[in-house]
């Protein structure tokens, strides 16, 4: 089993994997607080309710792949992989890890390591040229060419980011659910800003994607786009541009690059 581990500014997913199909996932919240200690606490709670795995921590356990937007979790994770899978081979994506991309920008290590992780999931599934849409904290829009290279991207805020400053500046407004209203003509305040939120990311969405694609190629349909991160799916049914949907497609990237760096050395 391959477990892997994407580390966003908001939110953690897991992966289990057995061979390429992947068995088991779980979805927790980013502290930066957490010792690795906790993590691995953590980590055994997860993993022992799953009954291919063992009670003891690291049973089953073959490989690990890590990705982190966050510097302090990405340093427990790595104390985590040392004391308590010690011997079990990990791939913690950063400088000097190989994930076949060239990253054509104008300083590359400003990339995150999750845009490159799905930029090259995204070329083995789909080929390129192609544009990654994930929805997480902020929404980045990633471009990959024909040739799998990472040529640049997009970052807007994300849709809980939106929904959280309408909140706290709007005088006579307030914390919403995310949900799908009764008609674009919102009735009410909190169905108008479901509205605004939905209906406005969408177009989003489908405005900047139209642009990217027009830079990307010659024939923009020739574009894949691809939809990831947990928010997607509040998007899928309204966006026109959305080709693909793959919730897992930083966890697929992860095995990849573990398969590159490890599994076939």
């Amino acid at each position: 089993m391959l477990l892997t581990i994407d580390v966003g500014n908001t939110h953690t997913v897991l992966g289990l994997f057995d061979g390429d199909d992947i068995v088991e996932h779980w979805r927790i919240s980013t502290d930066a607080r957490r010792t690795a200690d906790e993590l691995a606490v953590l980590l055994q709670g997860l993993m022992g309710m799953h009954p291919l795995l063992g009670e003891e921590l690291g049973d089953g356990i073959e490989g690990i792949a890590i990705c982190s937007t966050v510097p302090s979790v990405l340093h427990e994770l790595r104390e985590v992989t040392r004391r308590y899978y010690g011997d079990v081979p990990a791939v913690l994506v950063e400088p000097g890890v190989k994930t076949g991309v060239p990253i054509l920008m104008d300083n590359p290590k400003e990339v995150g390591a999750d845009r490159i992780i799905n930029a090259l999931a995204a070329v083995e599934l789909y080929g390129g040229p192609a544009v990654v849409v994930d929805f997480g904290t902020a929404t980045t829009f990633d471009a990959v060419s024909a040739r799998g290279e990472y040529v640049g991207g997009v970052i807007a805020p994300g849709i809980e980011i939106s929904v959280e400053a309408l909140g706290v500046k709007g005088a006579q407004l307030r914390k919403i659910e995310l949900a799908r209203p009764r008609s674009v003509i919102g009735k009410n305040t909190v169905e108008a800003m479901q509205s605004g939120i939905l209906y406005g990311f969408a177009g989003q969405v489908d405005g900047v994607v139209h642009r990217m694609a027009r830079e990307l190629a010659e024939d923009p349909d020739e574009v894949t786009v691809i939809a990831t991160g947990g928010l997607a799916p509040m998007v899928l049914g309204e966006s026109s541009v959305i080709d693909a949907h793959e919730p897992w497609l930083t966890l697929i990237g992860l095995r990849l690059v573990y398969e590159r760096n490890i599994a076939r050395s």
